[in-house]
C-alpha cells in the first residue's frame, strides 16, 4: 500500500477526572506544525463534566463521554472506532509536546519500512524534564516475566540518540498505522489498564510488523520518578495483567517456568513485605490479582484472542 506523506492523523486521549491536566495537554498540541489531524477525547465518566469547557477552549476536539469507566483499554478502543484517520496516534493526557514537527517525526518510519506497525518517540519526566523515563523496551524475560524501559531515571546526554526498533510501544505515546488495527485488531479489554501495550505490541510483532522508538522527538509525561504514586489499584493490574500477559504471549514450557517462579519468589516476597510494610490494602489487592488469574483460567474460551475494531461497542458512548 502506498502512503501518502500527509496521512490523516487521529489524535486519541482519555479524560478521567483530570481536566485541567487535560486542557494543558490540548493546549500543547497548538505547538504541532502537522496540520492533517483530529483531536478526540474520550470522557471515561468523570465525576465532573467536562463538556462546556473543552467545547469553549478547544471547539475543534471531538469529545465524546462514556456513561461507565472503560479504562484505558476500552476508552481507546472507542476513541480507535470513531477515528478517521490513516494513522492513530494514543497518546496520555499528561503528556506535553515540546518538539513541533512531533507528528512528522513519529510518521516517518513508516513511510521507511512498510513493516512497522508502531512507533513511540523518546518520552522525559515532566518533573525533570533531562530525565528519561523511555527510550525503547527491553524483551520482557519469558520464565520471570519482568523487563524495563531502556534508559529509565538516566540523564539524557545523547546515549540513546540513534532511532531504531524495539521490542513494545510505549502506551504513554504510540503512533499505530491502520493496517495494524485491521490485521491485529484493538487492545484487549481485559486488560483495562497495566500492560496493554505491551500485549498489543507482542500480538503486533506476531503478524509481522514492528516497533519502532524514534530518538528524533520526545514527549514530557508527568508521571513520578519515586514509587509513592503506586496504588493498590496499580498493585492489582500489575500483577494480575502481568499474569494474563505471559499466558497469552509464551509456550507452555515458558509458562510453566514463569508459574514456578510466581509460585516460589514472586508471591512469598511479596507477601512478606505487604506485610513488613503493614500495606494491607496493596496485600488484599495482590491476592486478589492472583484469585481473578485462577478462577478466569479457561479465559480464552469465554473472550475472543483478539478484538476487532467492528466488535468494539458504542453503546456506552454520548458524542458532546
Amino acid at each position: 500500500m502506498q502512503r501518502s506523506h500527509t496521512p490523516f492523523v487521529s489524535i486519541i486521549t482519555i479524560n478521567y477526572n483530570q481536566l485541567a491536566i487535560t486542557c494543558a495537554f490540548l493546549t500543547s498540541l497548538k505547538k504541532l506544525t502537522y496540520s492533517n489531524y483530529e483531536v478526540i477525547v474520550i470522557d471515561n465518566a468523570s465525576s465532573d463534566d467536562p463538556t462546556q469547557t473543552i467545547k469553549n477552549q478547544f471547539p475543534d476536539v471531538r469529545l465524546y463521554r462514556s456513561t461507565i469507566n472503560l479504562g484505558f483499554t476500552g476508552g481507546n478502543n472507542v476513541g480507535l472506532k470513531l477515528a478517521k484517520g490513516d494513522f492513530f496516534f494514543i497518546v496520555n493526557n499528561d503528556t506535553e509536546v515540546t518538539d513541533p514537527n512531533l507528528i512528522e517525526a513519529l510518521l516517518q518510519p513508516f513511510f521507511d519500512d512498510t513493516t512497522v506497525g508502531m512507533v513511540s518517540p523518546k518520552i522525559r519526566y515532566y518533573d525533570h524534564p533531562n530525565v528519561i523515563q523511555f527510550a525503547g523496551y527491553n524483551k520482557i524475560n519469558s520464565f520471570t516475566g519482568r523487563n524495563s524501559q531502556v534508559g529509565d531515571r538516566e540523564t539524557d546526554r545523547g546515549q540513546f540518540d540513534i532511532a531504531g526498533y524495539t521490542h513494545y510501544a510505549n502506551g504513554a505515546a504510540m503512533m499505530v498505522s491502520r493496517e495494524v488495527v485491521n490485521k491485529v485488531g484493538v487492545f484487549t479489554d481485559h486488560f483495562f489498564l497495566c500492560y496493554e501495550e505491551l500485549d498489543w505490541s507482542a500480538q503486533t510483532i506476531k503478524h509481522g510488523f514492528k516497533i519502532y522508538y524514534q530518538s528524533l522527538v520526545f514527549l514530557l509525561h508527568k508521571e513520578s520518578m519515586s514509587i509513592g504514586k503506586i496504588s493498590p489499584l496499580k498493585t492489582y493490574y500489575n500483577n494480575r495483567n502481568r499474569i494474563m500477559f505471559m499466558r497469552r504471549n509464551t509456550n507452555a514450557f515458558q509458562f510453566s517456568c514463569f508459574m514456578a517462579y510466581l509460585c516460589i519468589f514472586t508471591i512469598p516476597k511479596n507477601i512478606i513485605t505487604f506485610l513488613a510494610k503493614r500495606q494491607f490494602d496493596h496485600l488484599r489487592a495482590f491476592m486478589s490479582a492472583i484469585k481473578w488469574n485462577i478462577t478466569n483460567i479457561f479465559i480464552y474460551r469465554k473472550v475472543p484472542f483478539y478484538t476487532t475494531l467492528e466488535q468494539v461497542s458504542l453503546e456506552k458512548i454520548q458524542p458532546q
